[in-house]
């Protein structure tokens, strides 16, 4: 009967591969041809029963003008990043708590319960003997003496719990830098917006002031046509700069994990105090980005643990001492024919203390000390990489810093002059002193000179953002820390 039960299952599985349908079957073969996509029932079935997750489920206030820290606050309550190097850390704290539950011993309590009824054998017959076997009690294991190689175990998730929290630290560094980045990208979108807007107001005043010495006889055609050619090439630079602006903004508001088509205000840039002097020489941020840049800790702390898990290898040569024991109240009925019925009970334990050495393992513990050391060593030449890269990344940022500050200086000089000529030439220009083209001349510098101006001054807060992120300085003021 059992042989028949098995011929039908292999019967029943061959058939279920033969009845296979053929969307299903397809679906398991790679596409038949390498010059068309594959479009398969499989492949449309996934795409509609796909669920796209659901809009963040944050608004901004249409009323309220945001700050960068009160968009630095949005980011970190509902960043994914952070989230996720927070769960790490949470994952790594508990790894430490069951490094330090082996320090302390094993405490279980039991009960155990055993019946059998069994033939035993007397001289040319069998006679059955039942026994019921009961006992509750307690059980302890604890290893007395391991020559430090569990603290050494503790000491290694310890290590590695600071890196990880130096990673958390460095997740919320790069947040912090990628919507100040948005942040004043859009400023300066903005910024450029508006310019193009005077822009387009002193080519539009250039082209009224052109038609009206037309229809006085003063001015000719081709003066007007010029005009109004360059009015129309500044609505055109509008148009982009309007576009740029909404592109900026879609690009913060995805930062902050908000549905790039969001609409919300944020300060101008003509707000903003713009730095005009370095407050620190690069040799003073170089060392402050050493004691302060969470992936330069992070590395310190993982030499640390490779240090640990070295030591904790050694120990492995070593013997352990250990303590196994259990204490319990028994209780025991038996029945045998044809003797009378058997009960009894009483304390039951056993003490054990073991001193167990390995003496060879196959060079399995000189390999595991090898394995470590050389995880130390790389540990410490990525140390080495990582403060050369800092030392580089705060050097750029200083000399970007320097060169945005002439900048700044040089195109806040160039639109003053700017203003000042076209002011001028269209002065000029209504009493008939200068012609149309010195005029457009002067309104082309001038719109030139602004967008200079807004640039320069994005570029000197991008460029001071930029130190503060490659010293970690702007992660300890969001903490509200010194530096």
């Amino acid at each position: 009967m059992a042989g028949a039960n098995r011929v039908c299952l292999l019967i029943a599985t061959i058939w279920s591969f033969i009845a296979l349908p053929p969307a299903t079957a397809a679906a398991q073969q790679a596409p038949p041809d390498p010059t068309k996509p594959l479009f398969s029932p499989q492949q449309d079935r996934i795409r509609q029963t796909t669920r796209i997750p659901a809009s963040p489920a944050f608004d901004f206030d249409p009323l309220t003008v945001y700050t960068l820290p009160a968009l630095i606050d949005i980011a970190e309550s509902h960043s994914p990043e952070t989230r996720e190097a927070w769960q790490a850390a949470r994952q790594r704290a508990a790894a430490l708590g069951v490094a330090r539950s082996e320090l302390y011993p094993i405490a279980k309590a039991f009960v155990v319960g055993f019946t059998s009824e069994v033939g035993v054998l007397l001289y040319n017959q069998f006679t059955l003997q039942y026994e019921g076997i009961g006992e509750a009690g307690f059980s302890l294991d604890y290893t007395l003496l391991d020559f430090g190689a569990r603290l050494d175990r503790v000491h290694e998730q310890g290590s590695l719990l600071q890196a990880t929290n130096f990673a958390f630290n460095d997740a919320h560094r790069k947040l912090i830098y990628g919507v100040t980045q948005g942040y004043y990208q859009l400023l300066s979108a903005a910024g450029q917006r508006r310019a193009a807007e005077a822009n387009l107001k002193s080519a539009e005043a250039v082209a009224d002031a052109t038609q009206a010495r037309f229809n006085n006889g003063l001015a000719t055609l081709p003066d007007v046509a010029e005009a109004k050619s360059a009015a129309a090439q500044a609505r055109y630079d509008l148009q982009i700069r309007i576009g740029d602006e909404e592109k900026a903004s879609g690009t913060l508001a995805t930062v902050l994990t908000a549905a790039p088509y969001s609409q919300f205000k944020v300060q101008s840039i003509d707000e903003l105090a713009i730095p005009e002097t370095m407050p620190d020489n690069a040799r003073e941020l170089i060392e402050r980005a050493l004691r302060n840049r969470p992936d330069f800790l992070q590395q310190l702390a993982l030499i640390n643990a490779a240090k640990a898990a070295q030591q904790n290898a050694k120990k492995a040569y070593y013997p352990n001492l250990t303590f196994n024991g259990d204490f319990g109240r028994l209780r025991a009925y038996g029945d045998q024919l044809p003797y009378p019925n058997a009960y009894a009970t009483g304390n039951a334990y056993d003490a054990t203390l073991r001193l167990s050495w390995t003496v060879f393992d196959g060079g399995r513990r000189q390999s595991e000390i090898h394995e470590a050391k050389a995880a130390e060593q790389r540990a410490e030449s990525g140390l080495a990489v990582k403060q050369d890269q800092i030392e580089s990344e705060v050097w750029n940022a200083y000399a970007n810093a320097e060169t945005a500050l002439r900048q700044r200086q040089a195109a806040t000089a160039l639109l003053q002059a700017a203003q000042e000529s076209y002011d001028m030439s269209l002065e000029a220009y209504h009493y008939g002193v200068r012609n149309v083209l010195d005029v457009l001349q002067a309104e082309r510098q001038l719109a030139a000179a602004r967008s200079e101006d807004v640039s320069a001054r994005a570029a000197v807060l991008n460029s001071m953002a930029d130190i503060s992120f490659r010293t970690a300085e702007l992660l300890r003021r969001q903490a509200g820390q010194s530096p």
